[in-house]
């Protein structure tokens, strides 16, 4: 290892010039606008690839290209095979007053890398490439094969990935898959995550009068949609941060002795996320921690609510309509459609007959979770400790990463989620950033991770 260790050590001045360059590229994949820029980002990775010693091509699909790269190999190698997954595919930088410098063009300051998608997903994926291009480069045989699958669709729910498993299953086939797009609580915590929630997402909407009226003239003798869709809202959790829909809570995994024990090892105390968070005081379903109810609890979330006039000054109406976009997190055994039945039922039911209910569905993946116990997760608690020098904890992550659960249904793999990103990275947010010290210890983890494996 003496000399893959001394190879990342000299070249990282390089590794962050390339990685501005990856950075570059406004590879949003929710906006129609960028296409052209999602597709020279999947070639710029490819030519990458290729100059670093991968054997690397751009697969289409009916949405985004993904790209395949893959180390050279023997015929008819019996090595260990491995499929690292990240995606190029970046959030939407809106809004764009709140960056602190253009998001698509990568400033340093400190220790931290700012740009969107720099921690989210490009930096974390580039650090194990960087980790194998050390082997090639260096003449160090590699213990195992390794694939990697990049994609441009993650961000929009992965919609042509399924397709991309089923039809290349055979050379998919691996025991494992290793990723890099969750985090870890701080550099001296680095982290396994064994969990991931589950989600279900949809949007209401309620209308009333056929057009929005003067409120002096018909206000009190017709129902405000805006008001009727508040008090649904406020009847879905009560004080206690439980959700009150009947059959919300069915399935749910409970934790175990050993894992609430875990728990109590995260570093991140409640005083420390509040202040992180900004917020005068932590809510969530009583009888939890603050780890627990944001990683091991199904949740009801209102991610955007409107209706009315939005303008300068005032309009004195009673709206037509009132919408909600909603998601709930959901937990390991819990079922995303059985969960969804039991909500909409609820809406249904205890919507005001003054109002038209319109439901639009929208996406849902279960819950992923495996055992942290296994030699595949030792391994890799391993190859953490051995990058990081600190002892590493394990943990549960409360977002969502759909594509995990196909890896499992498809190819019978489950995934070792190994995220270098700090809880105050701004993923999805403006000001968006990635410590470089993740970045190079990240490379180190990468680069022992093969080795812990094989083992």
């Amino acid at each position: 290892m003496d000399k893959i260790i001394a190879y990342l050590k000299a070249n990282q001045e390089r590794f962050l010039a390339e990685l501005f360059e990856y950075l570059r590229f406004a590879s949003v994949s929710a906006q129609p606008k960028h296409k052209p820029d999602l597709q020279a980002c999947a070639e710029w990775l490819v030519a990458h690839c290729r100059q670093i010693g991968l054997e690397a091509e751009v697969r289409p699909t009916d949405g985004h290209p993904i790209v395949v790269a893959k180390t050279p190999r023997e015929a008819g190698s019996r090595k260990p095979h491995y499929v690292v997954y990240g995606h190029y595919d970046v959030q939407p930088p809106e809004p764009l007053e709140l960056w602190k410098s253009p998001p698509f063009e990568p400033r340093i300051e400190g220790r931290n890398l700012f740009a969107r998608g720099s921690t989210d997903n490009k930096g974390q994926n580039f650090a194990h490439l960087k980790a194998v291009e050390a082997y090639l480069k260096t003449g160090t045989p590699l213990p195992c094969d390794l694939t990697f699958v990049i994609e441009g669709e993650e961000e929009v729910g992965s919609a042509n990935l399924d397709k991309f498993l089923s039809r290349h299953r055979q050379e998919l086939k691996c025991e494992a898959f290793v990723i890099s797009d969750t985090g870890m609580p701080s550099l001296k915590h680095p982290a396994l995550t064994y969990g991931l929630r589950g989600i279900i997402a949809f949007e209401i909407t309620l209308t009333g009068p056929a057009r929005d009226l003067h409120s002096g003239i018909f206000g009190g003798a017709v129902d405000n949609p805006a008001m009727a869709l508040a008090q649904l809202l406020a009847k879905v959790r009560d004080n206690r941060g439980r959700i009150t829909i009947p059959g919300f809570y069915d399935g749910v995994l409970p934790l175990t002795k050993y894992e609430r024990e875990q728990n109590k090892l995260y570093p991140i105390k409640d005083a420390q996320l509040k202040k992180l968070l900004g917020v005068r005081e932590l809510f969530g379903e009583q009888g939890f921690s603050a780890t627990e109810q944001r990683s091991a609890r199904p949740t009801f979330e209102i991610n955007g609510l409107t209706s009315g006039y939005q303008g300068e000054g005032s309009k004195t109406i009673v709206p037509s309509w009132a919408r909600a976009k909603i998601t709930c997190r959901l937990v390991p055994n819990q079922k995303p459609e059985k969960i969804r039945k039991a909500v909409l039922a609820w809406l249904k039911k205890n919507s005001s007959p003054t109002v038209k209910l319109e439901i639009t569905a929208g996406h849902g993946a279960e819950a992923y979770h495996f055992d942290p116990t296994g030699k595949p997760a030792q391994a890799a608690l391993r190859a953490l400790e051995k990058a990081f020098k600190h002892k590493p904890v394990l943990m549960r992550e409360g977002g969502s990463i759909p594509i995990v659960n196909q890896f499992k249904k498809i190819l019978g793999a489950d995934s070792l989620l190994l995220g270098i990103g700090l809880p105050d990275d701004n993923a999805h947010s403006p000001n968006e950033k990635f410590n470089l010290d993740c970045f190079e210890k990240g490379q180190l983890m990468g680069a022992y991770l093969w080795q812990e494996l094989v083992r």
